[in-house]
């Protein structure tokens, strides 16, 4: 991608103000995956070891503009402090006074993480007041919030209004990485849509039947399609607005000569609990009174041996409700393909890269994305305002 990244840039002995991402998850004040966090070392160290004064920022939850104590970024600072075997300063704060005390006693090699940028009312609303605090506080700005890029807020685009503005190193590489997928995939290539609605992968399926070989389909989405066939769908989730869409889409794969693929057999339950009675059916035997909720042995085999004969497979979107373990083998069977397949895997962040850290296969993928949102609206072909304002090579 066209845009200057940190090495581009002279930093030493600069004020560097460097969107993160640690939206971290927590379970009683601790960090229960710091995946978010270790993803940002290698910008953060990048500076330190070139003497930057580095200040980082971040949001966590969405504390609506308000400050709220349990989605303080305290515990992000001790965890990158161990990480990083060196001393974090905390801010209690993102902006003001005090803030800017804490920066003028940085020296060169430094860190201080800022307080949640959300606390702020104007963050989300991109606040060009708010963007120019930040921005008094730095030299130069750094975004490496690849998973916070898909928002225009005040600390993702607006600051890069009032400071020189280039990507980090986890970002630059999210954007190589997805943008090769794109615009110059190996082939073949398979795209794997999952997830529960049609409506909220329209984009994506439209893209992928343009660029990939292959498309395959599962999770709750697929029981439109099936509906849209005139299939028996039982109660499985569908999108009743969306019939005429699964249908053009089904068209347009013939059309472009695409391999459009459904799942031809289902898992299906009489209950959404680990519990319930599960069966083995063919699409067309889906009863009134069940629901679809993973895909099936057939499919798993199909889909499996589709991803093992491609040179690229990007995945979006489980395939069943693989938090509950007996609904969980379409996922596992995909995941696994994945990672035994000789081609290069992305894994769409989000469901899909929790999946592949549940089934201990996230080591086996060759990128998984930390955006889940970001990286499913760069797939589709939609500029990220993140990505948008900072500044060309």
């Amino acid at each position: 991608m066209n845009k200057k990244s940190v090495r581009d840039v002279e930093v030493t002995g600069k004020r560097v103000f460097v969107r993160v991402d640690f939206n971290v998850p927590l379970e009683d004040g601790k960090i229960t995956d710091d995946t978010r966090i270790r993803e940002t070392l290698p910008t953060i160290k990048y500076l330190i070891e070139n003497g930057a004064k580095v200040i980082l920022a971040s949001h966590m939850g969405r504390p609506k503009g308000q400050f709220v104590d349990s989605m303080r970024l305290t515990p992000a600072a001790v965890r990158l402090s161990e990480l990083l075997g060196k001393p974090v300063v905390k801010a209690d704060e993102a902006i003001g006074d005090a803030v800017k005390a804490q920066i003028a006693e940085l020296k060169d090699g430094d860190v201080l993480l800022l307080e949640n940028v959300r606390f702020y009312a104007g963050e989300e609303k991109n606040d060009p007041e708010l963007a120019k605090e930040f921005a008094s506080l730095a030299d130069l700005f750094v975004n490496d919030a690849f998973g916070a890029a898909h928002r225009a807020h005040a600390s993702t685009a607006g600051i890069a209004e009032y400071l020189p503005a280039v990507s980090g190193l986890l970002m630059e590489k999210e954007l190589n990485v997805l943008g090769k997928a794109l615009l110059n995939p190996e082939r073949p290539f398979t795209a794997i849509i999952g997830g529960s609605k049609v409506k909220d992968k329209i984009d994506v399926i439209n893209k992928m039947l343009e660029i990939a070989d292959n498309v395959l389909i599962g999770g709750g989405l697929a029981y439109t399609f099936f509906k849209a066939q005139g299939h028996e769908i039982g109660q499985s989730l569908c999108d009743n607005e969306k019939l005429e869409t699964a249908l053009g889409f089904i068209a347009k794969a013939k059309e472009l000569g695409k391999n459009f693929l459904l799942p031809v057999d289902i898992v299906v339950s009489d209950d959404f609990s680990a519990n319930a009675n599960t069966k083995i059916v063919d699409i067309d035997g889906i009863p009134a009174d069940w629901e679809g909720i993973d895909i099936g042995p057939k499919t798993r085999e199909m889909y499996a041996d589709v991803i093992k004969n491609s040179k690229l497979v990007v995945w979006n979107g489980p395939m069943g409700v693989f938090e509950i373990e007996p609904f969980s083998h379409g996922t596992r069977a995909v995941a696994q393909a994945c990672a035994e397949t000789a081609g290069y895997t992305v894994i769409g962040g989000g469901d899909s890269a929790a999946a592949a850290e549940k089934f201990h296969l996230a080591d086996k993928m060759d990128h998984i994305s930390t955006g889940g949102g970001a990286s499913l609206e760069f797939m589709e072909g939609k500029k990220l305002p993140g990505v948008e304002a900072l500044n060309d090579k």
